[in-house]
């Protein structure tokens, strides 16, 4: 299984939309591909999770995340095919490692934790929590926005990854996120 879990070689630069619920990643995430002619690879836990609330009224449990992480990894590798550009990938493994560790009291499963630190990326955009909270049936915890903001900062400092910090309105963050792809592609 820990294959499933594995980066295949690409012939891109990968960057990664990194932060807590509702700060924007999805938007940037198509505004980027868009902007780049480029393909992302969106959220598979979203696609999970909601069908998973849809028939069951369920959310996320801790033997939900493996499925998540192969379902993540299958969906990067398939799309990194798609360009030789650059693959915005509006998460990533280290993002599932996250949540697992503040939902589920600092634990992760070891094979996941493998993956989110092995599966390397150009770069990461941290989301700030500045944009407004747009409630739906997966997004439950607006009040902690800044301590998991905090901790998805903390795991980016700690794992010594490369992120720049995007704040502001939209146009502001893609501004900034195409400043620094710009940069990778040169």
């Amino acid at each position: 299984m820990e294959y499933l879990l594995e980066q295949e070689p690409a012939n891109c630069i990968k960057v990664v939309l990194f932060g807590p619920e509702s700060t924007g990643k999805t938007t940037l995430s198509q505004q980027l591909a868009r902007y780049y002619n480029s393909v992302w690879v969106p959220e598979y836990a979203r696609e999970y999770l909601q069908n998973k609330w849809n028939n069951e009224r369920k959310t996320c449990e801790p033997h939900d995340l493996l499925p998540i992480a192969i379902g993540q990894m299958q969906l990067e590798n398939r799309l990194a095919k798609k360009t030789d550009s650059v693959l915005i990938c509006d998460t990533d493994l280290l993002e599932t490692k996250v949540y697992s560790e503040t939902y589920y009291g600092g634990i992760c499963d070891p094979t996941l934790e493998k993956y989110a630190l092995k599966n390397q990326y150009d770069l990461y955009f941290l989301t700030y929590i500045d944009t407004p909270w747009e409630a739906d049936d997966l997004r439950d915890k607006p009040e902690e926005r800044l301590a998991m903001f905090k901790a998805f900062e903390h795991v980016l400092i700690k794992h010594e990854k490369p992120y720049v910090l995007l704040k502001g309105s939209k146009e502001e963050r893609l501004k900034m996120a195409v400043k620094h792809i710009d940069k990778l592609l040169k």
